[in-house]
């Protein structure tokens, strides 16, 4: 599992695919309950809908920085690959990136607009939400068949782009209950029972499928004593997701405690599910078809990459944490107390 340390042209790979794999797991857990919120925006009233906003108003745009930097890493550390992954997803990424401008617009003109486009502007931000939400998922689906383009290949993709959709909801509706109060904060407690099925269907349709796809996952996940130690990873996801539910059923607690913690246990949850995916699948970066070792860069260049990204990447995470410490507590109608 673990490359030759003494060996660059080994461990450079690793290290580069490790941040990588990190910045996207960053990505889905920060912009997923952003996403998440936009997707929850048809269910609430205008009032609540500003709260919504000033719950992610502060974070999403330093959220959507991580996916900037994973894509970035893939170009330069992974050229070839990034080629064949992206010709082969290019129309759901273009969708994707559709979304998020339509996102980004939305977000901005709602906050200036007339009250009558106002309603145009919530419609848009829930759109641009859904549509990056779906497409995020489409492409999930597809690169775990190998990027494969069947019919079958197609539905199961078309599965897990409504499950990651729904399971963004899900951790939108937790960040609302850590974020809001009072009748708001009760909605989103509703939203979270109704869409946690999310989570269960999406994590469960890709813990089945992997290992079908492959021989090699297959025997990976499910030879002895290989199994016994990976037994933890869906038994401790599974615990986790029961936990939530009653977790969840009992809320909000009395004074508002913990109001964090169904937040903390979904993003948990997610984490679990992203590790056993990479452990699956490494140490290809496209599955099956090219290695991270064949794909990587010329050693020479991948050590220039990574002394620039020893900067780039504590400087994002810094101001990130900044942004999460300085605007914490509950948030009102676009203002943060």
């Amino acid at each position: 599992m673990f490359p030759d340390f003494s060996n660059p042209a080994e461990w450079l790979p690793w290290a580069f695919a490790s941040l990588m794999g990190f910045s996207i797991l960053v990505y889905v857990i920060l912009d997923g309950f952003d996403l998440g919120v936009g997707i929850l925006f048809p269910l609430a009233d205008d009032a609540e809908k500003d709260r919504m906003i000033g719950s992610i108003g502060p974070f999403w745009d330093a959220n959507e920085t991580w996916l900037v930097l994973a894509v970035g890493l893939l170009l330069v550390a992974f050229p070839v690959a990034h080629g064949m992954i992206l010709s082969t997803l290019y129309l759901p990424v273009f969708v994707m990136l559709i979304g998020l401008i339509l996102r980004g617009v939305a977000f901005e003109f709602r906050a200036k607009a007339h009250a009558k486009h106002k309603r145009l502007w919530n419609n848009l931000f829930f759109t641009g939400s859904i549509v990056t939400a779906l497409s995020q998922g489409f492409m999930l689906g597809l690169y775990i068949m190998g990027l494969q383009q069947t019919p079958a290949t197609f539905a199961f993709a078309t599965l897990t782009a409504v499950a990651l959709a729904v399971g963004y909801s899900f951790i939108g509706a937790t960040w609302l209950i850590h974020k809001t109060e009072g009748e708001l904060q009760l909605k989103a407690v509703d939203w979270a029972k109704r869409s946690l099925w999310g989570i269960v269907v999406g994590i469960g349709a890709v813990s089945l499928a992997t290992p079908l796809v492959s021989t090699r996952i297959f025997d990976r996940w499910l030879d002895f004593p290989t199994a016994f130690w990976l037994a933890p990873i869906p038994v401790l996801s599974g615990l986790l997701v029961i936990w939530l539910w009653r977790m969840i059923r009992q809320m909000p607690f009395e004074g508002d405690r913990r109001s964090w913690l169904p937040f903390a246990v979904s993003t948990a949850i997610f984490a679990l599910a992203y590790v056993g995916l990479a452990y699956s699948f490494y140490p290809y970066v496209v599955p099956d078809r090219l290695t991270i070792y064949e794909a990587a860069s010329a050693p020479e260049s991948l050590f220039i990459i990574l002394v620039g990204a020893c900067f780039v990447v504590p400087t994002i995470a810094g101001y990130s944490i900044l942004a999460y410490y300085i605007f914490r507590g509950k948030a009102a109608a676009l203002r943060y107390y």
